[in-house]
């Protein structure tokens, strides 16, 4: 194994410095052109190492490449994109040398992990931006360890693939991933948190868009006359058990979640998000907001509601549960470099999800960030390098 990871953060610290934030609302793909920025600097650095077949799509921004090897290829996939919650633009890395809990930004009260952390080397924002750790960890263990093998060619190791991806935060990871050019029918993410994070378990995923109509009128004299939109825009999510947010809700169990309500007299919109680990009560769910909509449009006349939902992604599970030899490798893996395996549900999903689904079993692995999607977000050196180990551990074979 390395003994030096000075190439993992010299990468890490400059690919957070790219800004690659992704946009729900541009329509295109990828959804933000500063995405190219890094898919031009890992194009450019897959070719300086030697790896075979690499390739960029200009267009939808996604990367190529992979290293020769024994048996059938293995995939890695990271993605380029950072969350649009909190602006990735001008981040300015620091690192903390042996954080001892008294840091400004970063305080075990607030966030109690970093008890575990003492002692540690943390990468972390300067407070008024993410970091991006999610996915740039992912993207520079992945690299480095392709770095490590292409210099090291007296290793054997199995034929490697690797996808470099845009969007994925905005669920657009895999809309135009060439899977031709990618060349590997099993694959990993690296796309987790927590140094021992092994997910291959995710939410099955819905939105749902519900527009309410009104009728706008003077309201000196709207007796019996007005439907106020935006009313009715809360009657609706009060009819939504209230107990089944985000905020409310933890491990297996599903929720809806409101994540943008709009409005006026004259029309309203509601943005939802639907998630459950089960298929059944996914389903349910979905029927629910059905309901709610047929009766409210029974209260207040056909055509106020219009309710408009499409899946996003389904449980991994379903397709993992016949290609568990991954999870095996990966916890063999984790064994023999003294990390315990963590294998809890992921509570959101990753472009494995999707690409399971398309025919290519791919688990989640472990990156070393924490608190992502927002200023609090950082890393751990140590486990950065730890994570760095267990996918160039798996690349071997």
């Amino acid at each position: 194994m390395p003994d030096n990871f000075d190439d993992l953060f010299d990468r890490f610290m400059r690919y957070v410095k790219i800004e690659t934030t992704s946009s729900e609302e541009s329509g295109t793909s990828p959804s933000t052109p500063t995405q190219h920025d890094l898919a031009k600097v890992l194009y450019e650095e897959l070719t300086a190492l030697g790896a075979e077949d690499v390739y960029y799509d200009e267009d939808h921004c996604y990367v190529y490449g992979g290293l020769p090897g024994y048996g059938e290829a293995l995939g890695f996939i990271a993605h380029m994109d950072t969350s649009p919650a909190v602006s990735g633009k001008d981040v300015k890395p620091r690192i903390i040398k042996n954080y001892d809990g008294n840091d400004s930004l970063l305080k075990p009260g607030m966030f109690p992990e970093l008890n575990n952390h003492l002692g540690e080397d943390l990468i972390a924002t300067d407070g008024t931006t993410l970091l991006g750790a999610d996915d740039k960890a992912g993207v520079a263990e992945i690299m480095f360890a392709l770095r490590y093998l292409a210099g090291h060619p007296d290793i054997k190791h199995r034929k490697i693939r690797v996808c470099f991806t845009p969007d994925e935060e905005i669920g657009a990871g895999v809309d135009h991933i060439d899977l031709e050019k990618f060349g590997a029918k099993e694959a990993y993410t690296v796309d987790g948190g927590k140094l021992g994070e092994l997910e291959y378990e995710c939410f099955n995923a819905a939105w749902a868009t519900v527009t309410v109509r009104g009728t706008s009128v003077h309201p000196g004299s709207a007796k019996n006359l007005m439907k106020n939109a935006s009313l009715l825009a809360i009657e609706f999510n009060s009819l939504l058990p209230a107990a089944e947010r985000p905020e409310h809700t933890e491990g297996r169990e599903g929720f809806y979640m409101l994540g943008e309500i709009s409005g006026s007299i004259d029309s309203a919109t509601l943005k939802y998000i639907i998630r459950d680990h089960d298929r059944a009560k996914f389903e349910a769910r979905k029927e629910t907001l059905e309901r709610i909509t047929a009766f409210l449009n029974g209260k207040y006349g056909e055509g106020t509601f219009t309710l408009a939902m499409g899946d996003s992604y389904y449980n991994m599970i379903e397709v993992l549960r016949d290609h568990m030899e991954l999870v095996e490798n990966a916890r063999r893996v984790m064994a023999e470099l003294g990390i315990t395996p963590i294998e809890n549900p992921i509570r959101g999903g990753t472009d494995g999800a999707r690409l399971s689904f398309m025919g290519i079993p791919c688990p989640n692995l472990c990156t070393g960030g924490y608190n992502y999607h927002g200023r609090y977000e950082y890393a751990s050196m140590q486990e950065m390098e730890k994570c760095a180990e267990i996918v160039l551990a798996l690349m071997k074979g």
